[in-house]
């Protein structure tokens, strides 16, 4: 693939409209979506998933971005009216834009189609370039970099693309490029994903993110939404559009930002299952984490209400009756009155009881685990309050009578649960 990290430096600097895609359902992240859209779901312990993919815009200077909307969309319309305001003296903003059935009586019918039936975003800003994003994934990316690869080789569309392992790449869009970057080939989700050349046992996969020239995109939604097709960006505008026009593929390995460590370089997941969020969130309390939500040369934007500093108390370490987190992220409000957790994550206001013992688990905003309980792979949602004794994530079979348990065993209470 072609190197890629080049800014646009001369010149005026070009007028980029941002578009995060954030109308998806997500139903491998049941029970998690049941009450959200996906990219609301609250993330990290002071996040939702979709801040990622607007902090990294911000952060590269992209200050004009549309939010489209559509599943179940009030958790996502109030978290961006409450955390993101830009300057509107600067003409900046942050803007959610609901499904309007513009051109029709029907909804959004894929991510192709949510473009197609907000052309007007597109004809008022009249963006140089358009970034269409997905609003989804967990990565810190510069996006200039990306957009200078695109300014260099004169592309009307580029991709970001990362090597995946072949047995993750079913779940993906698989490319085929040539020595320049030129995308030469395209399935999405093949059962038998094609081999990079010269890496066996790995796959190159879309990331889901484009830069468009205005016009190729008015044109390409506007085809697609005359035919009878599942109007998504990968199964049906790539296909459409790489054998004819100048289609280049950005690698990802080569982007960079400021502070990243290392181990960090080409960090990006794909949050959609229950396993790959909880093993995204596992990430985060590594002693040396492959994501360093401290690096504060590229800040992810959160919000939350003015809280208390967080409260360990209880130091009888005879009757093991300590307040004790080890390796793990405690948000403010918390307080670990006597109970021990380890590598979890705690949203604010969360109160561990005296004898608990919380392990590898993600507790959210509010929830109460009583005395002497023992939470093990488990994730749970917001203003859950888990009754004193109670044992998650030891007996899968026993868990799968009383909650939603995934494929690998990770133990999901939703919002609201009631023992």
């Amino acid at each position: 693939m072609a190197q890629g990290n080049f800014f646009y430096q001369v010149g005026p600097k070009p007028r980029v409209l941002g578009v995060v895609l954030a109308g998806g359902a997500g139903t491998r992240l049941m029970p998690l979506t049941r009450d959200r859209a996906k990219p609301a779901v609250p993330f990290g312990g002071n996040h939702r998933i979709i801040d990622f993919a607007l902090s990294n815009f911000v952060n590269s200077g992209i200050h004009r971005i549309k939010v489209l909307t559509q599943y179940k969309s009030d958790s996502l319309v109030s978290h961006l009216s409450r955390c993101w305001h830009l300057s509107a003296m600067l003409d900046h903003y942050v803007e959610p834009v609901p499904a309007q059935q513009r051109m029709g009586k029907q909804w959004f019918q894929g991510s192709a189609d949510a473009i197609y039936q907000s052309l007007n975003i597109v004809a008022d800003e009249e963006p140089d370039f358009v970034c269409v994003f997905g609003g989804d994934h967990i990565y810190r990316m510069d996006v200039r970099q990306m957009l200078g690869f695109h300014i260099k080789l004169k592309a009307d569309l580029t991709v970001a693309g990362i090597p995946v392992p072949v047995e993750e790449a079913r779940e993906f869009g698989v490319m085929e490029v040539d020595a320049e970057g030129r995308l030469l080939g395209f399935e999405e989700k093949p059962s038998q994903p094609k081999e990079m050349p010269g890496k066996p046992g790995w796959a190159l996969a879309s990331m889901g993110n484009y830069i468009f020239d205005p016009d190729l995109l008015t044109d390409a939604v506007t085809q697609d939404a005359k035919q009878d097709t599942a109007h998504d960006f990968g199964r049906n505008i790539l296909p459409m559009l790489y054998p004819s026009s100048r289609v280049f593929v950005y690698n990802f390995l080569e982007n960079t930002i400021p502070g990243m460590k290392e181990n960090e370089r080409g960090y990006w997941k794909d949050v959609g299952a229950l396993e790959s969020y909880w093993r995204a969130s596992m990430d985060l309390v590594a002693v040396e984490p492959v994501l360093d939500l401290y690096n504060k040369r590229w800040p992810i934007q959160g919000w939350q209400r003015p809280r208390p500093p967080a409260k360990f108390v209880f130091a009888d370490q005879e009757s093991q009756r300590t307040g004790m987190a080890t390796d793990s992220l405690v948000s403010p409000g918390c307080i670990i009155s006597g109970g021990q957790i380890d590598r979890s994550i705690l949203f604010p206001d969360v109160r561990i009881n005296s004898y608990s013992q919380v392990h590898e688990s993600i507790l959210m905003d509010g929830v109460v685990v009583g005395r002497h309980c023992r939470i093990n792979r488990a994730i749970v949602d917001k203003h859950v309050e888990i009754p004193p004794e109670t044992v998650i994530g030891e007996d899968v079979e026993e868990d799968r009578k009383r909650f939603h348990v995934s494929p690998e065993g990770i133990v999901v209470l939703p919002k609201g649960f009631v023992f």
